[in-house]
């Protein structure tokens, strides 16, 4: 089948995910579906002492902090929400010789407006600044949705996953199902993001804790840091552990940290190092 002039970018986006198979879009399929869309002038900074490189994509503000001697195969980190808090495994990962990256999605709860909007910045990043075809995710909270549904989506794209106090599936937050809190709020920005009745979400069956196949079959290796006491916010039974059981039963790798006499928050650890040997030791020599 070729493309015809009428064909819009999600028919072709399914003709070629067809094509490749798996529903998984390959390197060269992603770098053909979306031609690198054109970014505004770059504002430089700096944090933590790094260089810091503002800029929009699509529309979309981003950024992009770069070591001051990129590793070889210039490896990368990419925060998926919350850029800055708690950055300690991203500052020791600079220091490593990784970039750190970020596009602003919040708001979209991991819906597949959110997904192409980080298409195209890692279509960008790639092409403009030459990072390894290969991303490490890290999602913060409500940013595990993110960092899951883009690495179910491109599997073949993700060495490694960092996932701290992570939301594995909206029904449990901000839905309020189980033990946790519902939050209305941001429970109608998840209707509006996904284009859902509150009945089509409650019934939603792709929500990470449901879709761990894709990442499964592709070995990617995930690292879980949460806390070892009541997170009444998102709690651990319904998400980190319900993922921790279901990708083992899957055959996949996962490692789950604990923190002592801690809940959602402070996110990361004090001393990162545990998080970057897991990242080092899944990026190494990837290329």
């Amino acid at each position: 089948m070729t493309a015809t002039n009428s064909e819009t970018e999600p028919q072709r986006g399914a003709r070629i995910r067809k094509r490749v198979g798996g529903g998984a879009l390959l390197i060269i399929a992603i770098t053909t579906l979306i031609a690198a869309p054109a970014a505004d002038a770059a504002e430089k900074s700096e944090w933590k002492g790094y260089a810091k490189l503002d800029f929009s994509v699509d529309g979309r503000s981003a950024l992009l902090v770069a070591p001051k001697t990129p590793a070889p195969g210039k490896p990368w980190i990419w925060r998926t929400e919350f850029f800055g808090i708690a950055p300690q495994a991203d500052v020791a990962l600079l220091e490593k010789g990784f970039h750190v990256g970020y596009i602003s999605v919040g708001g979209l709860f991991g819906a597949p407006v959110a997904l192409d909007a980080m298409d195209k910045y890692y279509v960008f990043v790639r092409k403009k600044f030459g990072l390894n075809a290969k991303t490490v995710l890290e999602g913060f909270s409500r940013g595990g949705l993110y960092a899951f549904n883009w690495a179910a989506r491109h599997p073949n794209l993700v060495a490694c996953m960092y996932l701290d106090a992570p939301v594995c599936d909206f029904k449990s937050w901000p839905g309020g199902s189980g033990r946790s809190r519902f939050s209305g709020r941001e429970w109608q920005a998840v209707l509006r993001a996904y284009g859902m009745t509150d009945a089509e979400a409650r019934a939603y069956k792709l929500n990470p804790v449901d879709n761990l196949e894709p990442l499964a079959k592709a070995k990617i290796p995930i690292l879980c840091v949460i806390g070892d006491m009541h997170d009444w916010i998102v709690p651990i039974e319904q998400n980190a552990l319900l993922v921790e059981k279901r990708y083992k039963k899957l055959g996949g790798e996962i490692k789950v940290i604990r923190k002592p006499k801690c809940g959602h928050r402070p996110h990361s650890l004090e001393d990162p190092t545990p998080i970057v040997e897991f990242v080092l030791k899944h990026t190494t020599k990837k290329k």
